[in-house]
């Protein structure tokens, strides 16, 4: 359709201005010859193929409009592109992350904690994949937030924020050896048995969590807000609910 009204636009303005051409000789002859009818027939013509032209244009404005073009790019395949100025690939990796370990209905399930025996308690929400799993000697990379119980609102039902990997991090990850003594053992207890792009909701009770601060074991805030809330939470119940998504297990 795009080429036939291109060849009716070519057409129809040749055909025009040949008909100027030839009306202007008849015009001259009709000023000699008085003849008036062979003008008139000139100028209906004329105006019938700009018509025409008008016609062929409005299909082709149709069709273009129809199939927007875009350079034979493929839209979708830009999200796979690396980030400019992005030297050390990490923040194009952050991005791939976050497109496939994106929130998914499975995740607000409401499933009942298991209780531990050194007390904390967690709920599977995803079960990831893969062979390799978390236990003693690996090295996990994970994805996490960590909410204040004491201080939930409205908003916040789970309790306020006061760590995420995603504000507090550089690369949007914690990474560590399980039995390293890094993090609680009571968290790496819960994370047990967890494969890669999984998701637990881990509670650490009161007790634990004073331990852990006193054994300098918990994640620290960067923020102004964070820091606050961090705070505030010794002063109360200090029970803790830490969202995990692991990324990666060596």
């Amino acid at each position: 359709m795009r080429a036939a009204a291109l060849f009716l636009i070519g057409l129809a303005y040749t055909e025009a201005f040949s008909g100027l051409s030839t009306s202007k000789g008849h015009i001259s002859s009709s000023l000699n010859a008085a003849n008036s009818n062979n003008e008139e027939d000139v100028n209906n013509r004329r105006s019938f193929l700009v018509q025409s032209a008008a016609s062929a244009s409005s299909i082709l404005l149709l069709t273009n409009s129809a199939n927007p073009a875009n350079a034979g790019i493929d839209p979708s395949a830009l999200k796979a592109l690396p980030v400019e100025g992005d030297t050390t690939g990490a923040t194009t990796r952050m991005r791939q992350i976050e497109s496939v370990n994106g929130p998914r209905p499975e995740d607000s399930k409401d499933i009942a904690f298991e209780k531990l025996p050194s007390g904390a308690s967690y709920r599977e929400y995803r079960e990831g994949k893969g062979e390799a799993t978390v236990g003693n000697g690996s090295k996990v990379a994970v994805e996490m937030t960590i909410r204040c119980v004491s201080f939930a609102t409205a908003n916040e039902p789970g309790g306020v924020k006061y760590f995420s990997t995603k504000a507090d991090t550089e690369f949007n990850e914690l990474a560590w050896t399980i039995g390293d003594g890094e993090l609680p053992p009571e968290l790496e207890e819960s994370m047990a048995g967890m494969r890669k792009g999984g998701v637990r909701r881990i509670e650490l009770p009161s007790t634990v969590v004073f331990a852990a601060r006193k054994n300098n074991q918990l994640p620290l805030p960067t923020t102004k807000d964070g820091k606050r809330v961090f705070e505030r939470l010794f002063k109360t119940d200090a029970t803790l609910l830490l969202e995990v998504l692991v990324t990666r297990i060596k």
